[in-house]
């Protein structure tokens, strides 16, 4: 069995991103003025497609909003979290059955509890970086 990895290298991160298609954003906002749509929106117009996962909403940027990622039916190649630090363990719970190659948690988030789960079923894990900015950077 794989053994994820926590990636840090540019060269990886832009490995993967190449290789994604589907990328699944928990805590999307429906508010254009809030980080996470601005990164979904992004994304979304370099080729990507978003599934937003965000309770209480039936869609964002024209996609089918999940109320979690269980709703999800897959596959997804990386899920990219917007929750604070201590609320992404169960995130990273629910994930586990979807098996993405990625577990992105954006600039400022950090779990190493979440990131050890992951790893050991053989997904790679992202902390503390922005997906667009690193994107934008690569020249993507």
């Amino acid at each position: 069995m794989k053994i994820g990895r926590v990636l840090n290298a540019d060269e990886d991160v832009k490995a993967l991103l190449l290789k994604a298609k589907t990328i699944a954003i928990v805590g999307l906002s429906p508010k254009p003025d809030r980080d996470s749509y601005q990164v979904a929106a992004y994304l979304q117009q370099h080729g990507y497609r978003v599934l937003p996962v965000r309770p209480a909403q039936t869609e964002i940027l024209g996609e089918k909003a999940h109320a979690s990622l269980d709703d999800i039916p897959g596959p997804v190649d990386i899920i990219d979290v917007f929750r604070s630090s201590d609320q992404v363990l169960p995130h990273a719970r629910e994930a586990l059955r979807l098996k993405p190659n990625v577990f992105w948690m954006q600039e400022g988030i950090e779990n190493r509890e979440a990131a050890a789960l992951l790893t050991a079923a053989g997904i790679d894990v992202v902390m503390n970086r922005c997906i667009k900015h690193d994107h934008a950077r690569l020249g993507l």
